[in-house]
């Protein structure tokens, strides 16, 4: 499990197609401080498993599912991800619950500067719409981040200095695609309440 805060701004080393999937390599010094073989790892807001590593670097197997679900796939060498390690038992609870399981993309739209803040609209997929709230969690590229505003087709946030500074967040611009990651309790609630209606 993760918070979405993140660690570590780490920088893709090469992304070896193998088939529907592929071996991503990322330098971050951080985050592989105390790797272990198995470590789970957020990249981007994706939850990933080591498989290698050494002193600044680590590899992870990234499935076809991860590959078509997120913006994985479209890494190039040089760019830079959102590292966030797993968070243990007696870590600060940052942000909210983050599982790294991306649920789609979005585009960003729009990013409208302000004196203390920038305002970011995305673009929200259909399906996902039900589960963003206004004042709600959401999990954008692995950054825990609350809802200002939503509407049918898209949802605002507000990045301070730090988050632009820190994270992929910053450089992104209107076109550019994003994983996201709902509140995870949303989707339990309406599991719940299908299973209870029998329409599931």
């Amino acid at each position: 499990m993760f918070t979405g805060i993140v660690e570590e701004l780490g920088r893709v080393v090469a992304l070896e197609r193998q088939g529907d999937s592929a071996v991503l390599r990322v330098h971050g010094p951080q985050v592989v401080s105390d790797a272990t073989h198995g470590a789970s790892i957020a990249v981007n807001g994706v939850c990933l498993t080591v498989v290698e590593h050494d002193a600044e670097t680590f590899a992870v197997d990234v499935m076809a599912e991860s590959l078509e679900r997120s913006s994985l796939g479209g890494l190039q060498p040089g760019d830079a991800v959102n590292l966030e390690r797993a968070m243990p038992a007696s870590g600060r609870f940052g942000g909210h619950v983050v599982q790294g399981h991306v649920d789609g993309t979005g585009v960003i739209i729009a990013k409208e500067p302000a004196p203390r803040w920038t305002v970011v609209r995305v673009g929200l997929p259909a399906r996902l719409a039900g589960y963003v709230a206004e004042k709600g969690s959401i999990t954008v590229d692995g950054v825990s981040l609350t809802v200002v505003s939503v509407e049918e087709d898209s949802f605002t946030v507000s990045l301070i200095s730090t988050t632009l500074d820190l994270t992929t967040l910053g450089p992104k611009a209107p076109g550019d695609l994003v994983n996201l990651e709902v509140d995870v309790l949303a989707k339990y609630v309406e599991r719940l309440l299908d299973v209870r209606e029998g329409t599931r």
